[in-house]
């Protein structure tokens, strides 16, 4: 009877096995290098990659290279010796990864570029923001915020970059600036916050205010760097309102400032769907199968792929987040992930 048992239950734990290959055997191991855990961005990105590549198949595991390009170089070496079924990278050098991308493809490890894209190498696929489109959108809001004080567009602006090597921050950079030539009597002053530091960004905000006391908005590419200009304000004496503040990311803790009157706008980098954008294409760049160009849904945003010099690439919108929809749970930084699942683009 015990050998009988024993052999129903052998038939039928195969079975089960069967029927449910998703939970029986996973599709392979992803590793994302992420180039820091110290912003609210970089977590975030975290658990939203490791949530949606689990829906589609894949085990996640995360490497953190503390903004140190030396130790993200040594990562990817040791994970290119792993074999996993793909890398995700964000760089935490644009250029000095380029030879560990390089390397990883040739020994058949795909790599995907996540939120920093790279255009001076191919890579496998790359997911990111349409970040001079942000700061397009933060130019637009500028202009907005400008006028309603001075009744025209004009006044000073102190706009707080990150680190100059990412180009993430330069391309918004970019956006930015050239919409705002438009308008000739704004004077932009831009200051480069140095590995992306909130007290680099705190001391910048603190020299600028007393070189320039009549700045009108300050506008950081990062919502940790609005953290660190309120409380540059807040020593100065300054209260909510009495200088204009805008951020780039849509990080929880630029919502905050929003709901306690310090931060105006913050132009919002979609998290979730870059991730979700990621998870969606896994198996084709795993399988090495064509992405087509083209329009995408991704959790609802109208998403385009181009092939472009560098791979296949797809451009996420972002959105501005003003005190009349700070509340709305689509923005990641209201820390309410999409209760649906993504599934791969077939």
């Amino acid at each position: 009877m015990k050998k009988i048992l024993l052999s129903v239950f052998g038939i039928l734990a195969l079975a089960f096995a069967t029927l449910t290959p998703a939970f029986a055997q996973s599709k392979g191991t992803v590793y994302y290098l992420v180039p820091t855990l110290l912003d609210e961005f970089q977590t975030g990105s975290v658990s939203a990659l490791e949530m949606f590549l689990k829906q589609v198949g894949y085990e996640m595991k995360t490497l953190n290279a503390d903004n140190k390009t030396d130790a993200q170089q040594s990562q990817m070496n040791d994970v290119i010796a792993l074999k996993p079924s793909a890398i995700i990278l964000a760089a935490v050098d644009f250029n000095a990864l380029k030879p560990s991308i390089e390397a990883a493809r040739a020994a058949g490890i795909p790599v995907v570029e996540f939120d920093r894209q790279i255009t001076s190498t191919p890579s496998d696929f790359t997911s990111v923001a349409g970040t001079v489109e942000i700061g397009q959108i933060a130019a637009d809001q500028a202009e907005k915020l400008l006028k309603a004080k001075h009744g025209s567009v004009k006044g000073k602006i102190l706009q707080v970059l990150g680190d100059p090597g990412d180009p993430y921050t330069l391309d918004i950079q970019k956006g930015f600036e050239e919409k705002m030539k438009a308008f000739p009597d704004v004077k932009i002053i831009s200051v480069p916050a140095m590995q992306w530091a909130a007290d680099a960004a705190g001391t910048i905000v603190n020299d600028q205010m007393l070189a320039n006391p009549d700045i009108d908005l300050i506008f950081s590419h990062a919502a940790h760097l609005s953290v660190a200009a309120v409380a540059s304000l807040e020593a100065a004496g300054k209260k909510p309102g009495d200088v204009m503040l805008m951020s780039s990311n849509g990080a929880p803790v630029g919502l905050d400032l929003i709901r306690k009157g310090w931060l105006n706008v913050e132009v919002e980098q979609p998290l979730y769907a870059q991730a979700a954008a990621v998870a969606m294409f896994m198996d084709k760049v795993v399988n090495k199968q064509e992405i087509k160009p083209g329009e995408y849904d991704v959790l609802g945003l109208k998403s385009t792929v181009t092939i472009e010099a560098w791979g296949p690439n797809i451009k996420i919108p972002g959105a501005a987040i003003t005190k009349e929809n700070v509340d709305n749970p689509a923005f990641w930084g209201n820390l309410k992930p999409p209760s649906g699942t993504v599934k791969p683009v077939e």
